[in-house]
């Protein structure tokens, strides 16, 4: 069985903060997929997100397109996973604290950009 590519990366801030940027509404709509919108009623296993993704340079979307996660997994300051659709992909944001700072992973490959959008969100912007 082949070992799955994964998108990693390591960022000089704390765990506790990269754990928020990854889990907040807020915060994530500024580094997933800038300017796509997140609502998350309750941050709990089972409960359901609403991603929208809004039309940009990057895709060949006319309006908005809601999707709707379903989080498997909250482990603060570890991991934050959630489903694509009906259980078929699975997308997993893994946290560990690495000389003085944070490598965050992604599951599966395609996510560099994303991941440098963060780092340079946190590492930019201390107060968060």
């Amino acid at each position: 069985m082949m070992d799955k590519v994964k998108s990693s990366i390591w960022i000089d801030v704390s765990i506790a903060t990269v754990w928020r940027t990854v889990t907040e509404e807020q915060l994530l709509t500024q580094w997933y997929a800038p300017d796509s919108t997140w609502e998350i009623p309750k941050l709990e296993a089972g409960e359901e997100i609403i991603f929208s993704i809004m039309p940009n340079e990057h895709n060949q979307l006319s309006e908005k397109l809601p999707m709707v996660l379903t989080i498997k997994n909250v482990t603060p300051n570890r991991e934050f996973s959630f489903y694509l659709g009906i259980e078929e992909t699975l997308i997993a944001i893994r946290l560990e604290e690495e000389q003085n700072g944070t490598t965050v992973t992604f599951n599966t490959s395609g996510y560099e950009a994303s991941l440098a959008n963060l780092k340079a969100l946190v590492e930019g912007n201390k107060t968060l």
